[in-house]
């Protein structure tokens, strides 16, 4: 089988949809610094993976927990296989085992952190349970919790060419099968979500962009950006290898970015349900021509 990967880049809009630990009575969203000191907020892989794995609509891997007190460690099951367990397949697992250096599998489907594509102002929310404490005469608890509301970008990376294979157990499944896992991972980012504090944000692609190569570099990763509400598609022009070009493709919803004609124009932007259509499409020939 010739080795392929798949990699989509995409933007989103989200609000503070990943909190850190709280400092005193102030919940913190995750953020980094870069250049003179900018914050930006993201959303962890390791969320956006719970996200996906959550909304597959395929059965999760069984779990066990393991010795006690602080020393307890839960992880899956040794019969648990990628075979009966698409979550495995496409994230990996680490099985330890007395006496044995245990059973381990990379992940084969990686996500990037969401990055926020907005800086960080230090915006707080006022919270109190006042409707709580008027029903028996009592003084109200106070909170505050940073927010945050931006575009993000993340990207998926998955090695086509090793879904479906564990060396482990000596387990490879069939194509159609594999075809299957890999179009059903693709219906759900499509229409991703994350729930959040009494809060269910839309974590679907506003604008994405990719394609099945014989590279697996995650080449759009780094050049999404959006400046006064336009997307820079200077960048990602710029990125557009020969060798990638013809097996590249967009979809965007209309609407919502400034320079949707320009979008369209100069990198043919397709709708979204066509866009992963297509990709779809190159996944199912993928895995029949192999």
């Amino acid at each position: 089988m010739s080795p392929k990967g798949l990699t989509i880049s995409m933007v989103f809009e989200a609000e503070s949809a990943n909190y850190g630990e709280s400092v005193g009575n102030v919940a913190s969203l995750k953020k980094i610094a870069r250049g003179q000191g900018e914050q930006y907020t993201y959303i962890s892989r390791q969320a956006i993976r719970y996200n996906i794995v959550e909304q597959l609509g395929e059965e999760c891997a069984t779990v066990k927990a393991e010795g006690s007190g602080d020393k307890k460690v839960i992880q899956f099951n040794q019969d648990a296989t990628i075979k009966d367990y698409p979550e495995l397949d496409f994230f990996g697992y680490l099985k330890t085992e007395k006496g044995t250096q245990g059973k381990k599998r990379s992940a084969k489907v990686r996500l990037s952190n969401a990055i926020s594509l907005e800086t960080f102002k230090g915006d707080l929310d006022f919270l109190t349970n006042k409707g709580l404490a008027d029903r028996i005469n009592e003084n109200m608890n106070i909170a505050q919790s940073e927010i945050h509301r931006s575009y993000y970008r993340y990207t998926i990376a998955a090695d086509l060419d090793q879904i479906g294979i564990d060396e482990e157990y000596d387990i490879e499944i069939d194509n159609e099968e594999k075809a299957r896992r890999v179009n059903i991972l693709l219906d759900t980012v499509a229409l991703l979500y994350r729930d959040i504090r009494g809060r269910r944000e839309d974590l679907k692609p506003l604008f994405a962009i990719g394609g099945v190569y014989r590279i697996k570099n995650p080449v759009f990763q780094n050049v999404l950006d959006v400046k006064d509400n336009c997307l820079v598609i200077k960048q990602i022009e710029g990125s557009l290898f020969d060798k990638i070009r013809k097996d590249t493709y967009c979809g965007l919803i209309e609407g919502k970015l400034d320079n949707d004609r320009e979008i369209k124009e100069r990198l043919n932007a397709k709708s979204m349900p066509e866009f992963f259509n297509i990709l779809k499409e190159r996944v199912k020939e993928y895995y029949e021509g192999n």
